[in-house]
């Protein structure tokens, strides 16, 4: 199993990070998938993802990230090239969406993998899919995908990766139902075209875009309102054209597959449910030392920060000198209110992110106060 890190620590540190099309986007991408399913397919991917919605899983990816799969979600390349030199380069790299996309496919092929890889390669699939058609995140090294290239809009300062992650669609002050809504227009023979197409052409796409963007871009470069109506357009085809890709990825994958057997899900279920026994009274000062073990941990709370999918809560010292950070995620969000200053005892498995510990937690009875 890879190694699960959250992407907390990143996001409060301020620094760059590569994050596809934002919590809605991604969302919208997975909901409008969900909608173009066979009705074996979706039968299938409901009983790997052990129940759970495909836009509930879509941000996984970021959230668990370490060091072995974050470049998974990019491909960096030199502008300028042509189709024939593109596609001969990509082909010869590694490392990167373009071939983490292939390989989550294989492996949902390969039976012989324990289930919980295959639970794990669809959720990657699921969100690799909507990274390859964010067109920043087909770009150059040398700026890290636009993350250093500044911008201001809507009276705010920015960057073009951040744009194109989200601010684009955030401007529209749509919903993520009203955003699957209305970006998901297709016609039959769009539909026909996108699913026919592969993995290389939609990064083709991604890279034609970026080069024109990149063709735009100055330092300190105000997005006015005409930039904002004609790139709106191309998010809104790239999001329905990844939802699209991605529905017929999966109905490649599953449509005459049978799922997965109970016994195996009730297998993975149970060992998950018994991997390690509570190691409880854990000084918070000793907290990283447990990284790998589910332990009881007690400590003030200093600060808290809400990135959207999780709200980040900090544990013996305010950020970034925490001895431990819980990240609250589902409805576990809605404690965040109430811990402000108070001692609690969180209950959970540690991680590690850059030599921090962390404690994932969904349900509230993991903690207490």
């Amino acid at each position: 199993m890879i190694k699960k890190i959250s992407l907390c620590a990143l996001a409060l540190s301020g620094a760059l990070c590569l994050i596809s099309w934002g919590f809605k986007g991604h969302r919208a991408i997975a909901t409008i998938a969900q909608k173009h399913l066979t009705s074996n397919t979706a039968y299938v991917v409901s009983a790997y993802l052990k129940g759970e919605a495909m836009p509930d899983v879509a941000t996984w990816a970021d959230e668990n990230k370490d060091r072995k799969t974050a470049p998974w979600h990019f491909l960096n390349l030199p502008l300028g090239l042509s189709h024939e030199a593109f596609i001969q380069t990509v082909s010869q790299s590694d490392n990167n969406v373009y071939t983490a996309i292939l390989k989550t496919e294989a492996a949902l092929k390969d039976q012989n993998l324990p289930f919980e890889a295959r639970n794990e390669a669809l959720k990657y699939l699921i969100h690799l899919v909507g990274d390859a058609h964010q067109p920043m995140h087909v770009s150059r090294k040398e700026d890290k995908g636009g993350n250093t290239i500044q911008v201001q809009f809507d009276n705010k300062g920015t960057n073009l990766h951040a744009l194109w992650d989200s601010r684009l669609i955030d401007h529209e002050g749509l919903s993520e139902q009203d955003i699957a809504k209305t970006y998901d227009l297709a016609t039959s023979a769009q539909i026909k075209q996108w699913q026919s197409d592969s993995p290389m052409q939609w990064l083709w796409e991604s890279y034609q875009i970026s080069s024109e963007l990149y063709s735009l871009a100055k330092p300190g470069q105000v997005i006015d309102e005409a930039y904002y109506q004609k790139y709106i357009l191309v998010t809104r085809k790239r999001i329905d054209q990844a939802g699209i890709r991605l529905a017929g990825e999966l109905n490649k994958l599953f449509n005459s597959a049978t799922p997965p057997a109970a016994a195996e899900i009730s297998k993975t279920l149970e060992n998950n449910a018994t991997k390690g026994i509570v190691i409880g009274n854990v000084q918070l000062k000793n907290v990283a030392g447990f990284v790998g073990k589910t332990v009881s941990v007690s400590g003030k709370v200093y600060s808290s920060k809400d990135i959207g999918s999780m709200v980040l809560v900090n544990l013996g010292g305010a950020y970034p000198n925490q001895l431990l950070t819980v990240a609250l995620k589902g409805k576990a969000k809605e404690l965040a209110a109430q811990l402000a200053d108070k001692v609690i005892t969180v209950t959970g498995d540690v991680i590690d992110y850059k030599g921090k510990p962390e404690i994932i937690v969904t349900d509230s009875a993991q903690i207490k106060y």
